[in-house]
């Protein structure tokens, strides 16, 4: 007997049924990913491919907080090097000075005065240069002399340490012209109070103070704005590193995650038309058995 005349289970409509469900099945995950944008809504629409986008995910969140770091480091470098260069500035100027004092004519007390009035404003600048309250060229608690450690990269591991005030912080301390200064090395100390020793106003006294110790001090400075410029190139190199490395995980993840609209569209347009027809095939399947009640007539 032809399976159309079985009223006790309709095989042919149930089939059609069968394929219903998948046609609506079909477009509403089609409808799903273009109403959220994903292509991985759950795990079960891509298990390998949702582990592997949470594992860049996560990657890229660590990269993004690397590069905030870089991005310090960059800021904190850029102010120790413009007050080192500041201070530079003033030793230069300080070396005009006791140039000037060569002038028999010249009033060497107030050349003096000058000379022991930049060495304090030196000396405050060893105190007072700071980035976010952290200390920048002297030894702190939190200062210069262990240097800086910056994670750069997805590992822990992945540091960079900064330091580039080894000649210019320490243990030692001193006071010049009424300006006290700690944690800084002994070069520096020196230098200082050879300024601020700066009493009399006779020109050996103020000469004295390029002999030997000045030049310790700009030694200092001038090796850590060597290391500063060093330490910038390292840290742009991170930086772009880190750029291009954010850009093709995000990229990555985009594939896995992020839904093809214009194919979903067609997938949902496609399936609702399927769905449309299976319906109509699935009621006319339904009343197929009808046709048994001619057999009675």
């Amino acid at each position: 007997m032809s399976q159309s005349f079985r009223i006790n289970t309709n095989v042919g409509a149930l089939k059609a049924y069968d394929a219903l469900a998948k046609l609506n099945a079909k477009a509403q995950t089609a409808q799903l990913r273009l109403a959220s944008q994903k292509r991985i809504n759950n795990v079960a629409d891509d298990t390998s491919g949702f582990n592997v986008g949470k594992s860049l995910d996560s990657k890229v969140t660590i990269m993004q907080s690397a590069q905030r770091n870089v991005g310090s480091a960059q800021d904190l470098l850029a102010t120790a090097e413009s007050q080192l260069i500041s201070m530079k500035d003033m030793i230069t100027q300080i070396r005009g000075k006791v140039a000037d004092a060569s002038n028999p004519t010249a009033d060497k007390d107030a050349i003096a005065k000058d000379i022991k009035s930049i060495a304090a404003e030196l000396a405050s600048a060893f105190n007072e240069t700071k980035f976010n309250e952290t200390t920048l060229l002297a030894s702190t608690a939190n200062g210069a002399g262990a240097g800086f450690t910056f994670q750069t990269g997805v590992s822990s591991t992945d540091t960079i340490k900064i330091d580039y005030a080894n000649g210019l912080a320490g243990t030692a301390s001193g006071s010049v012209d009424g300006a006290s200064v700690a944690g800084i090395s002994v070069a520096v100390k020196d230098g200082l109070e050879q300024l601020g020793s700066v009493a009399s106003g006779t020109i050996g006294n103020i000469t004295d103070v390029t002999a030997g110790k000045l030049d310790g001090l700009e030694n200092a400075i001038d090796a850590s704005l060597g290391a500063i410029g060093n330490y910038s190139q390292r840290l742009m190199a991170k930086q772009d590193f880190l750029s291009s490395a954010i850009s093709n995980s995000q990229s990555a993840y985009s594939r896995l995650f992020d839904a093809d609209v214009a194919m979903e569209s067609l997938n949902s347009t496609k399936a609702q038309i399927g769905a449309q027809a299976a319906s109509a095939m699935f009621a006319q399947l339904n009343m197929a058995p009808q046709q048994v009640l001619q057999l009675f007539g």
